[in-house]
């Protein structure tokens, strides 16, 4: 990967094969991770995909109550 000048800032440009690997398109975010050999990347959640997630979730609690007892047991 190769860092370029953007303006006042630095960008890191990705090679075609890893944004068809992670299925990136203008305007999507990346996250960049430590693993044992640098850095690892990541596409971050889209708006509409953590709306998904929250409307699955929606109303759903527990099967049975957690009590605070129980939980610092843990």
């Amino acid at each position: 990967m190769q860092i370029s000048k953007w303006g006042n800032s630095l960008a890191v440009r990705l090679p075609a094969e890893l944004v068809r690997e992670l299925g990136l398109k203008e305007g999507d975010r990346i996250e960049l991770h430590p693993d044992n050999r640098g850095l690892a990347v990541s596409r971050a959640a889209r708006p509409e995909e953590i709306l998904a997630g929250l409307r699955r979730f929606r109303g759903r609690m527990p099967e049975r109550p957690l009590s605070r007892d129980e939980a610092n047991a843990r």
